[in-house]
């Protein structure tokens, strides 16, 4: 028995969470057919009232049930034939209401607080918005990567969105064996399929604004990073953060853990008391799940703050968490899926940046001086601006601050 709480069933296999109404299963060649017959039956209601009214339209409004969408099976009653064609007359421009999407989270899972959190908060945006149908399927381990982008095929999604890099090789896998069906990956570039659009990140801006709000804010010029997983993409939020803290303050010291998961939120607890044994005052997590962790011992410390990560994390601890790096991972779900309905979304590599939004600090501030807030805003338009440039790449880093950062 799954529930909200749980990841995995009693015999290991991965949870299926489901946010719509239970469906009766059916045969692929019906659940075609019967969107033909409903074409057709649109299509001669359509024919006979412009005959019958000489092309004018009626005053009397038909509103569509609010379940006719979501009604299948043998206990479903099917609406007369006028009822379809008002239906279908008064839906939205760009109605979602025929697109099925599935989600499927890293191991951090839905409820991390964070970046699968945050994934699919952007689909029941779509949901409320669009009226697209969707679910979402928990990773417990790696290995349920395959089967559960397996598991959506099978049920005809017409877009899979894979969070995080991690799922890259399925993604590449399946998307290759089923060039039909879209995907989108979050936080990958690297692969190339007409199907697969790859939604990435300017990470290091936002990490940059947190850094030198730690910059600023610390009182013992001492300050903590903890990564969840130390690679070419993770290590953004790393130079980001370093050089926005030695930018604000030349004098911090740095201290740095790669915590080699994100979803160990004892391990990161582990890791951010390290570095409040070691004098740090500021603690930045880019660690997903493992970053309750480090807000929990933030938590418990006197006079320690955290820095949250991906979305804002405020409301989880609000006289701990003085500012989060927001990565709009929801807005990047949310446009592809709506790419999809109108026929515009395209594989390829979308960026999403400060300048557009994609990246932004925390509109939660109260733990923040005034002086604080205006800084951030002067060297944030800066950036958008291009008058100060991030590091994005080692070279770029060390050009800039030297062999600091030690976790590439």
């Amino acid at each position: 028995m799954c529930n909200s709480d749980s990841a995995v069933m009693p015999d290991g296999r991965a949870c299926r969470l489901e946010q719509t109404p239970a469906k009766a299963k059916k045969e692929k060649g019906e659940k075609h057919m019967k969107k033909k017959i409903l074409a057709l039956l649109l299509t001669a209601a359509m024919a006979a009232a412009m005959t019958a009214c000489g092309g004018g339209s009626s005053d009397a409004e038909t509103e569509a049930p609010a379940e006719s969408s979501e009604q299948t099976g043998d206990d479903a009653e099917a609406p007369a034939e006028g009822e379809e064609a008002d239906a279908e007359a008064e839906a939205p421009a760009g109605n979602g209401a025929d697109f099925k999407i599935g989600l499927i989270t890293d191991v951090g899972g839905v409820n991390d607080g964070s970046f699968n959190q945050s994934s699919w908060a952007g689909l029941q945006r779509a949901m409320d918005e669009l009226g697209v149908e969707a679910s979402y399927l928990e990773s417990a381990t790696d290995a349920d990567y395959v089967p559960n982008i397996e598991t959506f095929i099978d049920e005809e999604c017409d877009l899979i969105i894979c969070v995080g890099y991690m799922l890259a090789d399925a993604t590449r896998t399946a998307a290759e064996a089923n060039p039909d069906v879209k995907f989108a990956i979050i936080d990958d570039a690297t692969i190339e399929l007409d199907n697969v659009s790859c939604l990435m990140f300017k990470q290091e801006q936002a990490s940059y604004l947190v850094g030198y709000v730690a910059g600023l804010m610390t009182q013992t010029n001492n300050i903590g990073f903890v990564l969840g997983m130390a690679n070419e993409n993770m290590n953004l939020f790393g130079y980001g953060y370093c050089a926005g803290a030695l930018d604000a303050n030349p004098d911090v010291k740095i201290q740095q853990i790669n915590a080699n998961s994100f979803a160990d939120p004892a391990t990161g607890k582990s890791s951010a008391n390290k570095c409040i044994t070691d004098g740090a005052d500021i603690i930045f997590h880019a660690a997903g799940a493992t970053g309750q962790g480090v807000i929990e011992a933030c938590s418990e410390a006197d006079g320690v703050y955290a820095i949250g990560v991906d979305s804002d994390q405020a409301h989880l601890a609000p006289e701990t968490i003085i500012t989060s790096a927001m990565k709009r991972v929801d807005n990047a779900v949310f446009d592809s899926v709506q790419a999809l309905i109108n026929g515009t979304l395209e594989g390829g590599v979308h960026t999403y940046d400060l300048a557009a939004g994609g990246v932004d600090i925390a509109p939660t501030q109260d733990l923040l001086t005034d002086d604080v807030i205006k800084a951030v805003e002067e060297v944030k338009a800066k950036i958008i601006s291009g008058e100060v440039t991030v590091p994005s790449t080692q070279a770029e880093f060390e050009a800039a601050h030297g062999d600091v950062y030690e976790l590439d």
